[in-house]
């Protein structure tokens, strides 16, 4: 990897780590996250990894293991995307491979289009991907629209992503069930 471009890619991983940390929220304590499905134990921005009941993590701590996380998450992007992504489009790739994991790279609908250059429809198959289980998740589906909206501007223009409130709890399955 060039020095440019290793530059360009550690920029973008703080940049992630910036938004990613924003629908994350900082818990220091281990908690089951039981949304997920399965249930997972999870400490600091969202990291699963090796996360033990009682333990506790600092902030700093907390921030070095998003941005391991993180990581992990743009080499899954990296290796699985054939077209030219923007920063802005890489974070929200690797934002949603972080929350949903490696598999929405995998025969889904959203990597079909994404390396077919169809970036509008991949920006929009973003939006499926927001249940937990077999129920319609606000967060979810507020992070979702929040990725899509990163994806599909250049930063050119300031604009504040709509958050979408749901009424009432839909219940229809997602195609691969994803989760918090």
């Amino acid at each position: 990897m060039s020095r440019h471009h290793r530059k360009r890619h550690d920029w973008s991983l703080l940049w992630a780590a910036r938004f990613v940390a924003k629908w994350e929220g900082f818990i220091p304590t281990a908690y089951l996250d039981t949304i997920a499905s399965p249930p997972v134990w999870t400490i600091g921005y969202g990291h699963t990894h090796g996360v033990r009941p009682g333990q506790h993590v600092t902030e700093a701590e907390a921030r070095r293991l998003l941005a391991a996380d993180l990581r992990d998450a743009a080499r899954a992007v990296a290796a699985k995307v054939d077209v030219p992504l923007s920063v802005r489009q890489r974070i929200a790739c690797i934002s949603a491979v972080f929350n949903i994991g490696p598999g929405l790279l995998e025969g889904t609908h959203f990597i079909d289009a994404l390396n077919h250059r169809r970036y509008t429809e991949a920006a929009n198959r973003l939006l499926e991907w927001d249940h937990a289980g077999s129920v319609v998740v606000e967060g979810l589906s507020n992070r979702r629209h929040a990725e899509r909206w990163l994806f599909l501007h250049d930063g050119s223009r300031a604009a504040k992503v709509k958050v979408h409130k749901h009424h009432a709890l839909h219940t229809s399955l997602h195609p691969k069930g994803a989760h918090a």
